[in-house]
């Protein structure tokens, strides 16, 4: 298709700007100059230890390490400020330059690692562990997850999610089994005298009548194809609960009854506009500053959102169930969420000049980002136990959340958890254009099939 072939050589260049930015205007960098006392008791192939009780990396000389990390919302950016404050007091001779993660689903780590440019550490989803295993151009970390402690830290839970099928660990995770949340502004639905929709003709009704006022029914962030995977795949959870999780293990077939019903009910939840015109090309921030300033009636995206939302909207902010063919099918399926859990986190380039080091920093910084995450983010759904609770009370979402955890039927998975490179490619492209309006649902399903043709 080519639109994709377009896109790899924009995430080419992208990754030649980004390079050329290291360390100066285009990374972050942040030295580690403080001290604390503490007592964590850290092991590492290094025998000296500092005051800390961590080790002496670099035999106490200046160490620069590049990291490649997404850094685009608080949820995002938060936990890393927390870990670098951290990394401050533990490794105070450590230098980490930043690289922000381009919003390509991947695209440019790839670039990189082709050109044979990894950072030291970057932040891997499924499938680019998968792919960079092929090649190896990814760390095993099992013995430093071991002598660390991390592997004790884990929930039960997230064990497999930790561990790649060989029984490996390739990258250290922060975060636990996530949620894809479909937001919705209750001031907004109050004012129009719209209730939440159960049924998709429900939600077709809330589409005319906010459409006619000049707002939009929900802002999609569809240049990046995991949430136009998502916005179909809360879809076929609603006819499949397996969803595109059931697609990427061979369980179930695009063709199946129940995907071309998915496909064509987007189809006509697009016509019936849903989504704003311009959605494959709208980014985070622009989605996000159509929600919260009230231009936008509803917006999917992780449970990760509830702060950011609540932060800006207070109580007229809630998630809804999603909405299903008719109430029958509503309320038994109610409890099937799309998302779920994946082998992600920080991983290490084998090939590094200080790979063993950048190993105990990634490790550090993914136990930092956990704590991050339930401190100052009000978010238990962690990889490891921090020993931590928030610092204030949890938003009004994310306890409603947590009492609903237990009740959750089935989960699927986000793109970047899905294990087969060229669906995973297949699903996000042609969602976007099915969302666009690009493509009938007879398109998406023809074009997924050819694809994912052996």
């Amino acid at each position: 298709m080519k639109k994709r072939l377009v896109s790899a050589v924009v995430c080419t260049a992208m990754a030649a700007t980004m390079l050329a930015g290291c360390g100066s205007k285009g990374g972050t960098t942040e030295k580690a100059t403080e001290k604390q006392d503490t007592t964590a008791d850290k092991a590492s192939s290094s025998s000296a230890v500092t005051d800390t009780g961590y080790p002496v990396l670099n035999d106490g000389k200046p160490l620069e390490l590049s990291i490649y990390t997404q850094y685009a919302d608080e949820d995002s950016m938060v936990p890393y400020d927390y870990a670098i404050e951290q990394l401050k007091i533990a490794f105070p001779n450590v230098t980490l330059n930043k690289i922000d993660q381009a919003q390509d689903d991947g695209a440019t780590l790839k670039t990189l690692a082709s050109t044979g440019q990894l950072p030291d550490i970057y932040q891997a989803s499924t499938d680019i562990i998968n792919t960079f295993r092929e090649s190896n151009q990814i760390m095993v970390l099992n013995d430093v997850a071991d002598s660390t402690g991390f592997s004790s830290k884990l929930i039960e839970s997230n064990k497999e999610l930790a561990y790649a099928e060989d029984g490996n660990m390739y990258a250290f995770p922060f975060a636990g089994q996530e949620y894809v949340l479909w937001y919705y502004n209750k001031q907004i639905f109050a004012d129009n005298n719209l209730e939440v929709p159960k049924t998709y003709d429900e939600l077709v009704n809330v589409c005319k009548v906010l459409n006619e006022k000049g707002i939009t029914p929900l802002a999609i962030f569809g240049q990046e194809g995991w949430i136009t995977s998502a916005a179909f795949d809360a879809v076929a959870t609603r006819y499949n609960n397996g969803g595109i999780k059931a697609l990427d293990t061979g369980a179930a077939s695009i063709d199946d009854k129940e995907y071309v019903e998915a496909a064509k009910e987007l189809e006509a939840l697009v016509k019936a506009g849903l989504f704003q015109k311009d959605a494959t090309t709208t980014n985070y921030d622009n989605a996000n500053a159509m929600f919260t300033s009230g231009k936008a009636a509803m917006i999917i995206n992780g449970q990760w959102y509830i702060e950011e939302a609540t932060k800006a909207l207070g109580d007229n902010v809630d998630w809804m169930y999603y909405p299903a063919k008719d109430e029958a099918s509503y309320e038994a399926n109610k409890h099937a969420f799309s998302g779920g859990g994946s082998t992600s986190g920080f991983a290490v380039n084998p090939d590094s000049d200080n790979a063993e080091a950048a190993a105990i920093v990634a490790e550090f910084m993914a136990e930092k980002y956990c704590e991050a995450k339930v401190l100052k983010r009000h978010n238990p759904l962690v990889a490891i136990n921090t020993g931590m609770t928030s610092e204030t009370e949890l938003p009004a979402m994310m306890q409603k959340l947590a009492e609903e955890i237990p009740s959750i039927t089935s989960t699927t998975k986000f793109t970047w958890g899905l294990t087969n490179a060229t669906f995973n490619d297949s699903i996000q492209a042609n969602t976007q254009a099915l969302i666009s309006g690009e493509y009938s649902a007879d398109d998406f399903t023809k074009m997924v099939l050819e694809d994912t043709a052996e």
